[in-house]
């Protein structure tokens, strides 16, 4: 589900989950559970096995478990995204392909973003649900008010334009992706690892106020609507359509 892998200063944590690293509750968890574990000062690179980095949440498992399960997954969902978010040290994301949707706000979540090839982007739209905070906010703390095109619009973008939109930092050839990445975390950890994770939560302080603001009732609200008929009419009518590709 998870592997890792230790260069010198830096942890590797790779998903390796399925055929497209598709976020269920059991990833999730061990998301969140890896980060939790680390070291504060630790810095890490955040990647994912085969074709993709991560296509998002598998819808077939929020369609068949109904409300029993979205009532699971979506907390799971904002505790993995906060794990990377809050982790003190230095967090690189080596996106080696696809980054959708949920695998698009993990790539975020991180303190810097290199990628390869595959597409990124929020497709929460297109697919029918909504946003849950955390995502929606570490999403805003990255882009600004660009996310809102990214939202609405549902678009996927190659690297290069995620690079141009200020979702990546950099692009670079597949072959010289982890390593590329493993340089950046080194070059982050060089930063006194007091000052790092000080400066980083003054960067996310925004986020973070908007966050707390957030309701449990506003919260619920949302998780019901995951589970709704409508919304889980619309899962199922979006997966038929990528049946029919």
């Amino acid at each position: 589900m998870l592997e890792f892998e230790e260069r010198d200063d830096v942890t590797i944590v790779r998903m390796a989950h399925g055929k497209v690293n598709a976020l269920d509750v059991e990833l999730l968890r061990a998301i969140a559970k890896a980060f939790g574990g680390l070291e504060p000062g630790r810095a890490v690179v955040f990647t994912g096995a085969g074709r993709s980095f991560s296509a998002g949440a598998d819808l077939k498992r929020i369609t068949d478990g109904g409300m029993d399960y979205v009532r699971v997954f979506r907390p799971s969902l904002s505790a993995a995204v906060m794990a990377v978010f809050d982790h003190p040290g230095p967090v690189v994301a080596a996106v080696n392909g696809h980054a959708i949707a949920g695998g698009c706000v993990l790539a975020a979540a991180c303190d810097r973003r290199l990628m390869s090839g595959g597409t990124i982007g929020l497709t929460e739209m297109r697919v029918g649900v909504p946003f849950p905070s955390v995502p929606m906010e570490v999403m805003r703390h990255v882009m600004g008010p660009a996310v809102r095109r990214l939202a609405w619009d549902a678009e996927l973008l190659d690297p290069a334009a995620a690079q141009a939109a200020g979702l990546v930092d950099e692009v670079v050839a597949p072959e010289s992706l982890l390593e590329a990445a493993v340089t950046a975390a080194t070059r982050l950890a060089r930063i006194t690892p007091e000052v790092f994770a000080y400066t980083k939560r003054q960067l996310q302080g925004p986020a973070r106020d908007r966050l707390a603001s957030v309701s449990q009732a506003e919260d619920d609200s949302s998780t019901q609507m995951w589970a709704s008929p409508a919304v889980q009419d619309a899962i199922s009518g979006f997966m038929s359509t990528l049946k029919q590709r």
